[in-house]
């Protein structure tokens, strides 16, 4: 084993609660033959990085959900969320949230911009836990080996969006319901209340924006998160397995048709989550 799976495993047990470390002996884990998947997750990383996002998730964000029983127990399956915050804390809620709430436990598999997967260190780190490059080979393999994907169709928009804009949802990529679609796999639409204040924007660079290769990088009015509380939404699965046959993901109509319907599931649990909301914090 590794130096960094060794401390890995150490934080993990000194931090995480036994029932969490005995749930998770059991997740979805292929070995590729070398102790992680064909895309780096490895469970020791995945035991302590959900100890490490605890006190954030419990105590600081006080993260709330419901319609936990709406998630696949197993198969394959994509998230697709509303996407805000400057900082994508939001996947990182939904990514601890399903990970503590499913049993046998589900790692929800992030689906990153081409430049995550390439930044040092955090690249790495990420692919410990789960994260992947969204090209379609990729989300192929993960959704034939039986994984639950994470997809936030916004994109960079949904984070860089002006304040006045918050709760809005941009327009949509429509890459996951092609997938959904041409794989047979249900897209549970998710809705998360918060983020959206956790930093106000003061305006989006565009100069260092070409640094990363995206449209530009939000300048926060706050350097650190407001502790602000989170609320999850997990709504129906909507059934492209059922609705649409593996060719129809070869018809613009159709994956936009399909997108569309994903898109007004997660603004109407939004707009659920808004009307239940009391108070920001």
């Amino acid at each position: 084993m590794s130096t960094a799976l060794a401390i890995a495993r150490a934080i993990a047990q000194a931090w995480a609660r036994p029932e969490d470390l005995e749930r998770l002996e059991n997740l979805h884990y292929h070995d590729a033959g070398h102790g992680y998947d064909p895309f780096g997750l490895h469970p020791d990383v995945i035991s302590m990085s959900a100890a490490i996002t605890r006190p954030l998730y419990e105590r600081y964000f006080r993260v709330k959900s419901q319609g936990h029983e709406h998630i696949p127990t197993t198969g394959p399956a994509i998230l697709a969320a509303n996407h805000s915050g400057n900082l994508p804390i939001d996947g990182m809620m939904i990514w601890t949230d399903i990970v503590r709430k499913t049993n046998p436990a589900r790692v929800p598999r992030p689906i990153a911009d081409h430049f995550v997967p390439a930044l040092p260190w955090l690249g790495t780190l990420f692919s410990r836990g789960g994260m992947v490059g969204g090209s379609r080979g990729n989300c192929r393999a993960l959704l034939e080996d039986g994984n639950l994907l994470m997809i936030f169709p916004e994109g960079v928009p949904g984070i860089i969006k002006p304040w006045s804009k918050r709760y809005q949802l941009q327009y949509f990529r429509v890459g996951h319901a092609e997938m959904a679609i041409r794989h047979q796999a249900p897209v549970v639409p998710v809705a998360v209340i918060g983020a959206e204040e956790q930093m106000p924007q003061l305006f989006a660079s565009k100069r260092l924006g070409k640094i990363f290769g995206i449209e530009a990088v939000p300048i926060p009015a706050s350097p650190i998160p407001l502790p602000v509380q989170y609320h999850l939404y997990y709504g129906e699965p909507i059934p492209m397995q059922l609705d649409y046959r593996p060719e129809q993901a070869d018809d613009p109509d159709i994956v936009n048709e399909a997108a569309k319907r994903v898109r007004s599931a997660v603004d109407d649990l939004i707009q659920r989550g808004l009307k239940e909301r009391q108070s920001v914090f």
